[in-house]
């Protein structure tokens, strides 16, 4: 196959944000769903992933007060707390698997070269305000899956990158070129502020903040064609139009999200990174939404908002060096709204062990 990037060195990011879509959410009946984790073959099926934040016996809307009554709470708890000293934080597969070249470690995700296929790694690693705040047991393999459920759901709208996922962390990735831009689509905070970038720009203010904004920059610096561009706008709104659907028939708000893309070999525009996972997403409660918007109180999330809140009224986490450590509490609860029921099996290999046994034959596969 085609090397289509140079090296491992990805461009930096420009966040873009593309028109929001607005959608009005009915009353929503949630119903209960069941949970099948699979491993993956080389052949486009991905885990058949779905996510019940209450127990089968429970047909009312979910709420906060749903998840924390739920009776598996002591149980995904119990295994929360015994696993905060088995979490994924470092990972250093190119010193245990054959062929991995190099590694980038991000916030989040640390990406190894693989020769024609990128190795990408979810760790347990919470980050926000640009650095890494926690770990939280089980968050990798939340988001690992959960991104992996919805680019086998989104096949319709978007190609992506996926070749395979052998481990419940790991997904191994075409290389493409990627685009050094993010979509951010929101559908409630639209940017219509006077302070807002999209509304100075459009009022002719070419500096922002000490940010030059030039006309045209954004093509002009080469950052993406105007035919990709507009191909990857279409998909990034027909995504969160479609992920706003999904997560009403299942009691959320997808109040926004950001997408990335990249460019195969074949020309192809290709869905990457995540998709509509709690760190890339804000997903609110629908349920108990339009009540607490009219008594002015902040809507239920299920998101790592959770966290950011708890950092800010304990610090300034933007501008002291040392922040504090999270409390074992805030991280096992943060846990549970990631996880809710979407892992039944919790498994007790040393991680990093059973990693580097997935990667390694999948690459051998893939030969």
């Amino acid at each position: 196959m085609t090397q289509c990037v140079p090296s491992l060195n990805l461009p930096k990011t420009l966040n873009y944000e593309v028109s929001p879509i607005k959608q009005s959410f009915p009353s929503i009946s949630f119903s209960s769903l069941s949970l099948s984790c699979k491993s993956m073959s080389k052949s486009k099926k991905y885990p058949s992933i779905s996510a019940s934040v209450m127990s089968s016996h429970d047909h009312q809307n979910p709420s906060l007060d749903a998840f924390t009554c739920s009776d598996r709470r002591d149980e995904v708890l119990g295994a929360i707390r015994s696993s905060l000293s088995n979490c994924l934080s470092e990972t250093n597969l190119h010193l245990t698997v054959p062929g991995l070249k190099s590694k980038i470690r991000g916030k989040v995700r640390d990406i190894y070269d693989g020769g024609d296929y990128l190795v990408l790694v979810t760790t347990d690693r919470q980050s926000a305000f640009d650095r890494v705040l926690a770990s939280i047991p089980f968050k990798g393999q939340v988001l690992n899956e959960t991104s992996l459920w919805w680019f086998n759901q989104t096949q319709h709208i978007a190609p992506n990158a996926v070749v395979s996922a052998p481990d419940k962390n790991v997904t191994i990735a075409k290389k493409c070129s990627v685009f050094p831009v993010e979509f951010v689509v929101r559908g409630y905070v639209t940017g219509s502020t006077d302070t807002s970038l999209w509304t100075v720009y459009n009022k002719g203010i070419r500096n922002y903040c000490g940010n030059a904004l030039p006309d045209g920059a954004f093509f002009q610096r080469g950052l993406m064609t105007q035919a990709d561009y507009d191909e990857a706008s279409r998909k990034a709104l027909s995504l969160f139009e479609y992920g706003q659907r999904v997560a009403s028939e299942h009691g959320l708000i997808l109040v926004d999200t950001k997408y990335e893309f990249g460019k195969g070999c074949d020309g192809t525009v290709l869905l990457i990174d995540e998709v509509h996972t709690p760190d890339s997403s804000r997903y609110w409660i629908a349920h108990s939404y339009e009540d607490r918007f009219q008594n002015g109180l902040e809507p239920e999330n299920v998101d790592k908002e959770f966290l950011r809140l708890w950092f800010k009224d304990n610090c300034n986490p933007y501008e002291d060096e040392v922040l504090p450590d999270a409390p074992e509490e805030l991280v096992s609860e943060l846990a549970w709204r990631y996880v809710f029921d979407v892992i039944l099996h919790f498994s007790k290999d040393p991680i990093h062990d059973r990693i580097s046994r997935n990667v390694s034959m999948a690459l051998s596969s893939l030969q």
